[in-house]
């Protein structure tokens, strides 16, 4: 039996779809807002895809016997009843409530075949005649409607279909094979059957989906892990919220590490969504908290660290680079190459306005100075930049870039003696400028994939930001005519 899928699926399938453990109770960092044409573009693609997976679909047969009097009896059946094609066109909707989903497709119509057999025996004749053909049968203003339930179920989301029905306006029969314009009469008696097989069956395949599925996403693992450093708290928070013609996830959002789960980072309120007034089918807004438990979680575990051996102006790693502006280093070690082995003091920290994006990295630059065979550590300094950036969207990517807004520097240690930071200060601008913000761009610009579903796409994305939240504003195409439960999510 195929399997059928319907709205809710693509509902899951619009978001970055992972769940991992946390407590319930958890304040979002991260929401969805599905709005209405998001809505309309989900209820398109699962009534197509719903279509496909309903046809085939077998319908119960039936027998049935009359007496005529004086004549004797006539036993007439019909099976094989096969729904094979069904149309719904555009008479399509879909309706939120204060805590459900409603759709209602109209004006379907479908076609059936089917087998009829026909028998009639009589005492006055000893040789019982028989008729047998097949017959199509054009359903006509078929209504299905379907009224669903999404809640939060420790972290998870369950699916419950709380109704469900079908009616059926009208059936033509028309028979084939045999004399069968003769038994015309006799297999419209078969009808109310047929109807009422539709409007039974139906209903029930569409329930016993919403049923896997249900199991589907109380089975979603509890852990995802991005890389060997970080894992994504992509548990659901508290019931979805039901707008008038949108429907809201809140989701925790929160990095954590992938070996050692750690606690939440301060929780913010409810957010507050909006796209600028722009009409999208996604809204993805996260709270600059989760950008910020990000980097505590590689700040934890040792990843913030880098040596720089190669600079565009390479004399600046040399000590006759700083004969005027740091002599005694010169005098020590003359001509001696060196490294900056710089290091993050503490979690670098985000902070989102309407504005821009910006951060201040607290790092500890540690020269070294390649005496020889030995490297020898001569200086730590310590330097505090603020920077900021913008944040751009193309596809299923969301790229970056970052510039130096200021910086400060203090003497942590010395074993060449006290110095006085502004005779360093031009120096640590040109590496800042040509070196660190060159190697952040880089990586923010091969872009970060958003955990979307093969075969979906984000279109026309842009990026709104206000008061300690950035947010992805997005249309959806989906380009994969495979059965959606086969999409894997990534």
């Amino acid at each position: 039996m195929a399997h059928h899928h319907l709205l809710p699926l693509l509902l899951l399938l619009l978001l970055p779809l992972f769940a991992s453990a946390a407590a319930t109770g958890d304040e979002a960092h991260l929401s969805a807002v599905i709005g209405d044409t998001g809505l309309a573009f989900a209820k398109d693609v699962l009534i197509g895809e719903a279509v496909r997976s309903l046809t085939p679909l077998r319908l119960p047969g039936a027998e049935k016997a009359f007496r005529v009097p004086f004549l004797g009896g006539i036993r007439a059946a019909v099976s094989n009843i096969t729904l094979f094609h069904l149309d719904v066109g555009d008479n399509s909707v879909v309706r939120l409530g204060d805590s459900a989903l409603v759709v209602v497709a109209s004006g379907i119509t479908a076609n059936i075949s089917m087998a009829w057999s026909y028998s009639y025996y009589s005492w006055y004749f000893p040789v019982e005649i028989s008729d047998r053909g097949t017959a199509s049968i054009l359903v006509q203003g078929m209504e299905v409607g379907i009224t669903m339930e999404i809640k939060n179920y420790n972290g998870s989301l369950a699916l419950n279909a709380t109704q469900c029905g079908c009616s059926v306006k009208d059936l033509v029969i028309s028979l084939d094979g045999g004399a069968s314009w003769f038994y015309q009469g006799f297999i419209n008696a078969f009808e109310d059957h047929i109807r009422a097989a539709v409007e039974k069956v139906i209903p029930e395949n569409i329930i016993d989906s919403t049923s896997k599925l249900d199991s589907l996403l109380q089975g979603l693992p509890r852990s995802v892990s991005l890389d060997n450093v970080t894992a994504l708290n992509m548990t659901f928070v508290n019931d979805p919220l039901y707008g008038n013609s949108t429907i809201e996830f809140d989701i925790n959002g929160l990095f954590a590490s992938a070996v050692v789960k750690t606690s939440n980072l301060q929780k913010h309120p409810q957010l507050s969504l909006s796209c600028g007034g722009a009409s999208n089918m996604l809204l993805l807004s996260l709270d600059e908290d989760v950008f910020n438990s990000a980097l505590e979680v590689y700040f934890k575990a040792g990843s913030m660290h880098w040596v720089v051996d190669k600079v565009p102006d390479q004399s600046l790693l040399n000590t006759a680079g700083w004969k005027f502006i740091i002599p005694r280093l010169y005098w020590n070690y003359p001509n001696d190459d060196m490294v900056l082995n710089i290091s993050m003091a503490s979690s670098p920290l985000m902070r989102i306005t309407s504005e821009k994006i910006g951060a201040t990295i607290n790092a500890d630059m540690i020269i070294d100075v390649l005496h020889g065979t030995e490297t020898v550590p001569v200086a730590c300094i310590s330097v505090i930049v603020s920077a900021s950036g913008v944040v751009e969207a193309s596809g299923n990517k969301v790229y970056g870039t970052v510039g130096l807004d200021n910086f400060s520097l203090s003497l942590k240690w010395s074993k060449i003696g006290n110095f006085h930071m502004s005779l360093i200060q031009g120096v640590i601008r040109v590496l800042l400028n040509t070196v660190c913000m060159p190697y952040l761009n880089s990586h923010l610009g091969n872009g970060y994939i958003l955990p979307v579903v093969h075969g979906f796409t984000l279109k026309d994305v842009h990026v709104v930001t206000s008061a300690e939240q950035l947010m992805l504003c997005s249309d959806i195409t989906f380009a994969n005519a495979s059965r959606l439960a086969a999409l894997p999510v990534f």
